[in-house]
């Protein structure tokens, strides 16, 4: 649910040689340091196994990142974009459960711009060891818990006559919960037919949206 690419400013100056392949090379870290972490876990993936698995230096990689911890942060960063962008996709959609069953058969493909569930867990359960990593993720958590109350307070004023700001902050959560919850349950049950719980996630979604 790390994301890819950082996508280019609109109206930036393109790359020289040496930006372009500067970011070419942290692109190249992150994807495995993604991939150590998931096989390994934050412990087990040291920074030469990272090098090894990006087929290059450690001397090298220390050019991009410091430290262990420089990765993580810098993957989170890249999950709170993708999780913003996903909320603006999901928010345009007129569809809400047909978009987040298309989301979740990316992350089954591999999708490298979603956060694979176990990279998930591994972030939440580091953020409680690390005081550094565990304010990246309530900062990152903080954001994507503004965009969806920006979403439901669009959709509120939509609704002349219903009140829901008491409600708010629980119906924020539970969205926050099933969507998170979704991504770890595809990990134990990988063979899911997610077209075969759209109707109950459908009738989920449009009491969380008061639908």
């Amino acid at each position: 649910m790390s994301g890819g690419a950082r996508r280019p400013v609109a109206g930036a100056a393109a790359p020289t040689k040496a930006e372009a392949r500067a970011a070419a090379q942290r692109e190249r870290i992150l994807a495995a340091a993604r991939q150590c972490f998931i096989e390994r876990g934050f412990h087990g993936a040291s920074m030469a196994s990272i090098a090894q698995t990006a087929g290059m230096s450690p001397g090298l990689m220390y050019r991009y990142f410091p430290s262990k911890n420089a990765i993580v942060l810098e993957i989170i960063a890249r999950q709170l974009e993708h999780s913003r962008l996903r909320i603006r996709e999901l928010r345009g959609s007129s569809d809400l459960p047909a978009a987040i069953i298309q989301s979740f058969r990316k992350w089954r493909e591999g999708d490298p711009a979603t956060m694979h569930g176990a990279l998930f867990l591994e972030t939440s359960a580091e953020g409680s060891r690390d005081a550094q990593i565990g304010a990246a993720l309530r900062s990152a958590d903080q954001q994507t818990r503004a965009d969806l109350q920006s979403w439901f307070d669009a959709d509120a004023r939509k609704r002349t006559g219903q009140r829901v700001e008491q409600e708010r902050e629980a119906r924020l959560i539970l969205l926050q919960c099933l969507m998170e919850g979704l991504a770890i349950r595809l990990i134990r049950e990988p063979d899911i037919e997610l077209e075969e719980i759209e109707p109950a996630l459908r009738q989920l979604t449009d009491q969380l949206l008061g639908s």
